[in-house]
């Protein structure tokens, strides 16, 4: 009872504030212990409260504890990495996210995420598009991402998401000799060298649209296919070099800007060989081409977006590359060149988003408005708000019935010109019609004359 009348606080508060609260309650009558009891309930100590109290807590709303498992013991066995901790790390050092595709609030349904792993020392970004969060998938496509890196993986570092810290990927971690870390909980800086990508390379590509469905991660998968070229091999990046602080101020020195690709082919700790074949793939690149593939991959995920997976629209034929960058000379008129971050052309709204306020009332301002049109929307409010001061009492509509007004005045306006136009038309039409007439009838009698 006292930790509902301090309207369920924790055990130390509560601790705190039972001499006072029992007091009061004893006060007003609310309460009336026996002596020992109330000795007893002031010598409770607050984990004893707790204590106490945990299983009507758990009853509460549906309200639980994070489930203590495999999950929490894999979480505890894996050590955990601050931002402070990498210092300068060679090639192989990963940070790791997701990132889902969704954008507003969740329905039903999985949408597509994109697992996200950048290198620490040269800013190399892999991208994989997944269908749904599955302990499966994230394996494949740390596969993949092996797979297609030109040096190799020595560390996955990762926040706490219960998709990363799983039996299985623990497992893989250590098949593979990878050396698993995370972040800590709630600390975003700490994953900062991914988070920086998800929105520079992911969110840039992809947009903020809703994707689901398989045909969406098929493209998806395209685009992040000819991304990762066109990103590590032809988009530069600055890279952090020093930072100090006097006082408020930092200060910030970067490196030169430079690709991913020339900081690995700088980078001592990688060897001839993978340098080599890194030149080699580098020389049979064409960025226009690559650049061509990511648009009609965007175009292709935002009419997924925008209709859904269900109404995707057929693929329309590529166009021929010599076309295509003769486009870029001139497609800066177009403004957004993205289309996943092109705005679309809203429907006109024709409903009312709220009640009108003078739905009931406006007969009875019309009657005094035919009857002295020269009056104002503020003698008209003062009128209201003395007839309805419950409604119009604020006189809050003013500025609306202003406008209605103005749009009344408007209206008759043009009904006085037009009316007097239509009259003019009509007696013109009518002397016409008279003169022809007469003029006939001249004719008539002249002609009978002459005969």
């Amino acid at each position: 009872m006292l930790w509902e009348a301090a309207d369920r606080v924790c055990g130390k508060r509560l601790k705190a504030l039972m001499p006072v609260l029992i007091a009061a309650m004893e006060r007003h009558g609310h309460l009336d212990l026996d002596l020992i009891v109330k000795e007893k309930g002031l010598a409770i100590s607050a984990t004893t409260i707790d204590r106490m109290l945990a299983g009507f807590r758990g009853q509460i709303d549906g309200q639980r504890k994070r489930r203590k498992g495999i999950g929490a013991a894999i979480r505890r066995s894996i050590p955990v990495r601050t931002f402070a901790d990498w210092r300068d790390p060679p090639p192989g050092f990963f940070e790791t996210d997701m990132v889902e595709h969704y954008n507003g609030p969740k329905t039903n349904g999985d949408y597509l995420h994109t697992l996200v792993l950048t290198d620490i020392a040269t800013g190399w970004t892999e991208g994989v598009s997944m269908r749904h969060r599955s302990q499966a998938l994230m394996i494949d496509g740390l596969d993949k991402i092996a797979e297609d890196l030109p040096f190799p993986m020595l560390r996955v570092d990762s926040d706490n998401d219960s998709a990363f810290m799983t039996q299985d990927v623990f497992d893989y971690c250590k098949a593979h000799r990878l050396e698993q870390t995370r972040s800590r909980a709630y600390k975003k800086n700490d994953q900062a060298w991914v988070e920086q990508k998800n929105g520079a390379i992911v969110r840039r590509l992809v947009g903020y649209g809703r994707l689901s469905g398989s045909d969406a991660t098929k493209v998806l998968a395209r685009l992040h296919a000819s991304a990762r070229l066109y990103i590590n091999f032809f988009q530069p990046s600055f890279k952090l070099k020093s930072k100090t602080r006097d006082g408020a101020r930092v200060k910030k020195v970067y490196h030169p800007p430079a690709t991913p690709c020339e900081r690995l082919l700088a980078h001592d700790a990688v060897d001839l060989a993978t340098k080599s074949e890194l030149v080699t793939q580098f020389q049979a690149l064409d960025p226009v081409k690559l650049l061509q593939d990511i648009r009609v991959a965007q175009q292709a995920l935002s009419d997924i977006a925008a209709s859904g997976p269900s109404t995707q629209k057929a693929e329309s034929a590529p166009v021929a590359i010599a076309a295509f960058l003769s486009s870029l000379s001139c497609a800066w008129k177009d403004g957004e060149v993205r289309p996943t971050h092109r705005k679309r052309d809203n429907a006109a709204r024709w409903w009312r988003t709220r009640v009108a306020p003078f739905a009931e009332a406006w007969p009875v301002i019309e009657g005094w408005l035919d009857a002295d049109p020269s009056t104002s929307a503020k003698e008209l409010m003062d009128r209201l708000a003395a007839m309805v001061p419950e409604v119009y009492g604020s006189k809050a509509q003013l500025r609306t019935l202003q406008r209605r007004v103005r749009d009344w005045r408007t209206e008759r306006a043009k009904e006085m010109v037009l009316g007097r136009l239509r009259k003019v038309d009509a007696e013109a039409a009518e002397h016409r019609k008279t003169n022809e007439h007469g003029s006939g009838t001249t004719e008539a009698s002249a002609t009978k004359g002459i005969e």
